[in-house]
């Protein structure tokens, strides 16, 4: 716009002068092209009111050298500049419009398509927990009636029957416990992260008092470990280096690995003898579950799945949460072992599980 104005100025003089006669003015050919690309630019990046403002200057400048200032013997240019200047503004406003309108329908879709998506994982969420409360929840109800009335159908039953009917009770009120807690995580909108809330306390309503508490840590090993003894298996239980503080989610985490790892001992190594070894390392935790072999083969059960092998599948998924390392093999002797490492800090990716050189 200054140089614009400047030429103007500098054709006038001349013009007044005589030196030229019949000359474009105030607006050249070069300065009314080079005015309407800016113009044009200035709309495609600027604000509706910013391209209004610049034409409304532009319309201004013109008038003021046209109209008040004037000259003599020139073809005049003022209104077909404002004219074309008009034109291309609306052109830049329009184009810059539905570049935006453009820009939003697509982030719109977007997010509509992102919310059908959350909106069908809630609902798979919540037709799991469905079937969870209506099949598994209504089964475990009923072994732990059935273990509490159990003993009264018996006349003078032994202290080992009641005993053992008692730990199916609880055993059933535990996993009673813990699936209120899955189908806490499973109804909620927005899942809590690994050793966050949502392995604290469940958050479902009307879950009572024990979905509350809170969950089993590496302090709860020795009472797994008597459970575990209660229902037949022989468990030993070692730890080694200077124990250290953990999050909550790696104590969750090796916990959960000891469980499955005594679980399947149960179930497919009946007879045999366990070991369970935690190993305290400045890096992290290492979890050792040593069967040995067993006298006989599990007898084949048309209710049981053996082989289906989501014990092992879970807690691979809970080491790799953790950036850790899982490895479950047959031993030569016929025994079977469970090694896991769980980093401290959740990252650093090791090649191989520490050896026997790297403990303390």
């Amino acid at each position: 716009m200054a140089a614009t104005l400047m030429c103007a100025l500098a054709v006038r003089q001349r013009l007044l002068a005589g030196d030229v006669e019949g000359f474009t003015w105030p607006w050249t050919a070069a300065g009314l092209i080079g005015m309407l690309l800016v113009l044009l630019l200035l709309a495609l990046r600027v604000p509706t009111r910013v391209s209004l403002e610049a034409l409304a200057l532009t319309a201004l400048l013109t008038y003021v050298l046209q109209g008040l200032l004037g000259a003599s013997d020139y073809q005049s240019t003022g209104l077909v500049a404002m004219i074309l200047a008009g034109v291309v503004v609306l052109l830049g406003i329009a184009l810059r419009g539905r570049r935006e309108a453009r820009a939003a329908l697509e982030q719109q879709t977007s997010l509509t398509a992102e919310e059908r998506a959350r909106r069908t994982l809630l609902e798979e969420r919540s037709r799991i927990a469905r079937e969870l409360h209506d099949v598994v929840a209504h089964h475990m109800s009923v072994i732990s009636i059935q273990a509490q009335v159990a003993p009264h159908l018996v006349n003078d039953p032994p202290e080992e029957l009641r005993e053992n009917l008692a730990g199916i009770r609880q055993n059933a009120l535990e996993a009673l416990t813990e699936l209120r807690r899955v189908l806490g995580v499973l109804r909620s909108e927005q899942p809590p992260e690994p050793g966050g809330p949502a392995d604290g306390p469940a958050t479902a309503p009307g879950t009572g008092a024990e979905a509350h508490a809170p969950q089993p840590t590496l302090d709860r090993i020795n009472a797994l470990v008597e459970n575990t003894r209660a229902a037949g298996l022989i468990v030993a239980v070692e730890e080694s280096g200077t124990r250290r503080p953990l999050p909550p989610g790696l104590e969750l985490s090796a916990y959960r690995i000891v469980q499955e790892a005594l679980s399947n001992v149960l179930r497919h190594a009946p007879g045999a003898t366990a070991s369970v070894h935690l190993t305290h390392l400045v890096i992290g935790l290492r979890v050792d579950v040593v069967n040995t072999r067993p006298p006989h083969a599990p007898a084949p059960s048309p209710s049981a799945s053996p082989g289906s092998g989501h014990g092992l599948l879970g807690m691979r998924e809970r080491v790799a949460m953790l950036d850790g390392h899982l490895s479950a093999q047959p031993l030569p002797d016929g025994g079977f072992r469970v090694s896991a490492f769980l980093p401290a800090d959740g990252a650093g990716v090791h090649d191989t599980l520490p050896t026997e050189d790297d403990l303390p």
